[in-house]
């Protein structure tokens, strides 16, 4: 599939493949994993302490950069575990908002302030929804103005070892590991052998003891007001443009393709700040974007933008296996 607008990132336009770039920072990469693993052997060894929180935390991430699904992940995992008894709160870094001090992040909030993914999982999971650099902080700050949630859900926290955990989750999608590299010449944060609790596979193929996920379509809603649903029968035959700020757009793409719809595509880089001038197109009926992507573009929404759902289906036992370990846990 071939995409129009802005280019992505050089260095990840290599990640999937070896080529003169990827080789040419190799030595970076040597030295960003010995940095990787030395700060590692200082959390293991108590070099460096990790913070432990009177309640469970269940850490999402990933070992690659880029988008994987943690976000549609992180919501099942809150409707699962709620299913369960637990009363779950979340908290996040919060990509690009001000928010070296913990905030609460509520439905409606900045994404500039906040980042685009808290403001969306703090709409779509109706649990508290807590940002900050330190996590453990934003994890207390949660707990002292939720003190009935008895389960922290850390979005994309794999790599803050500052916060201990109880359950560890690595999502992973289609594209693997790429080219096998660490970063900047690859997309791995850390070696791929990286023990986790889990691992949720996002439409990549099966492989034993993983858990199988894929990400369903579950309407269209129009950006400036997400209350109303749009058909995707209305859309078809429409002279449509995709967007796409989001780590793998190529996955948006493919599911708009995959509801018949026709539509000239333009990926943008991950978290891009969207504005007005970028939605602007010749011989356009309307603009199709992730809801990620919608958060940002709510303080100027037209009649003609609109965002796709999607709902994450991941095995049951996945959550199964989650709350007896945290319930053993709670009993010991």
């Amino acid at each position: 599939m071939r995409c129009a607008g802005p280019s992505l990132n050089l260095a990840e336009r290599h990640w999937y493949r070896l080529s003169w770039l990827s080789i040419a920072l190799a030595p970076v990469s040597a030295a960003f994993g010995a940095a990787v693993a030395l700060r590692r052997l200082a959390y293991r060894s108590g070099w460096l302490r990790a913070t432990r929180l009177p309640v469970p935390v269940v850490v999402v991430g990933n070992v690659v950069a880029g988008g994987t699904g943690k976000t549609p992940t992180v919501l099942w995992l809150v409707d699962a575990l709620r299913a369960r008894g637990f009363r779950p709160g979340i908290v996040s870094r919060g990509y690009r908002g001000e928010n070296e001090a913990p905030r609460e992040v509520l439905p409606g909030g900045d994404p500039s302030r906040f980042g685009d993914e808290p403001v969306l999982l703090a709409e779509r999971s109706r649990a508290p929804t807590w940002i900050g650099r330190d996590r453990a902080g934003a994890g207390r700050a949660l707990l002292a103005a939720h003190p009935a949630c008895d389960l922290l859900i850390c979005d994309d926290g794999l790599q803050h070892y500052a916060l201990a955990r109880s359950f560890e989750i690595a999502v992973e999608d289609e594209r693997g590991h790429g080219n096998g590299l660490l970063l900047p010449a690859g997309p791995l944060r850390e070696p791929p052998g990286r023990p986790v609790d889990a691992l949720v596979l996002n439409g990549a193929p099966p492989r034993a003891g993983a858990f199988a996920m894929h990400l369903e379509p579950a309407g269209f809603c129009r950006v400036a007001d997400p209350g109303r649903e749009v058909s995707v029968e209305s859309l078809r035959g429409k002279r449509l443009h995709a967007v796409a700020g989001i780590g793998n757009p190529r996955r948006f793409f493919a599911t708009l393709e995959s509801l018949g719809l026709r539509f000239t595509p333009h990926a943008f880089p991950d978290h891009h700040a969207f504005a007005e001038r970028d939605l602007e197109y010749a011989d356009c009926d309307a603009v199709l974007m992730t809801e990620k992507d919608a958060v940002k573009c709510r303080r100027f929404a037209r009649d003609n933008l609109f965002a796709l759902r999607v709902e994450a289906r991941v095995d049951d036992r996945l959550a199964d296996l989650i709350a007896s370990r945290l319930h053993g846990r709670q009993a010991a």
